[in-house]
């Protein structure tokens, strides 16, 4: 099976993934600087969300451009993907509007550690279906930034009982890792 409608439905969704999030934005009634004060957690909470999706957008795309060919399994590791990044508005919008509370700061680490699970998943399924010797696994690697996200995001969720703003500091540490691209895979393909 190519790898084609993978990539573009993928595309599509996490498209529709930052449209919501930023119409989640509500226009202020007041043409004042002071009117826009009340939206900077939702602004904060954004941009860690868009920079979190961006990350998981452009390593999807590296990874997937250096595989050969995908399987039902692959589909369906890749919507476990989906549905999880399709949780990131909500639990964006939530610690905005409650100012980075600490219940909604620990759903927004759900959200993103389950997200780096299923990135996780997905990655090994296509380690499975193209063998442990191809040069996909052989990129992939021990995937050391991979493994350590999904340790700091419960870290960041424990923290988040302690101080919202400290949880919410782990989640940011995470995307400061991965916000170097991963050339692992443009090793195997640089034309990617």
């Amino acid at each position: 099976m190519t790898k084609n409608r993978l990539e573009a439905f993928s595309d599509g969704v996490i498209a529709v993934v930052i449209t919501i999030m930023v119409l989640e934005f509500k226009v202020p009634q007041e043409t004042t600087w002071e009117a826009l004060l009340p939206l900077i957690p939702t602004m904060i909470s954004y941009a860690l969300s868009f920079i979190m999706v961006g990350i998981y957008w452009n390593n999807h795309h590296h990874m997937i451009h250096s595989v050969t060919s995908v399987n039902g399994r692959v589909l369906w590791a890749n919507l476990h993907l989906l549905f999880w990044l399709s949780l990131v508005p909500f639990a964006t919008a939530w610690v905005g509007e409650h100012q980075f509370a600490q219940v909604p700061v620990v759903v927004q680490g759900v959200v993103f550690e389950m997200a780096g699970i299923a990135y996780y998943l997905l990655s090994h399924t296509l380690v499975h279906h193209h063998g442990r010797d191809s040069e996909f696994a052989q990129a992939l690697g021990g995937d050391f930034k991979g493994v350590v996200s999904t340790l700091l995001y419960p870290t960041g969720i424990a923290l988040s009982f302690v101080h919202p703003w400290l949880g919410f500091s782990a989640y940011v540490v995470v995307a400061l890792i991965w916000f170097i691209p991963d050339r692992r895979f443009e090793k195997v393909h640089p034309k990617g």
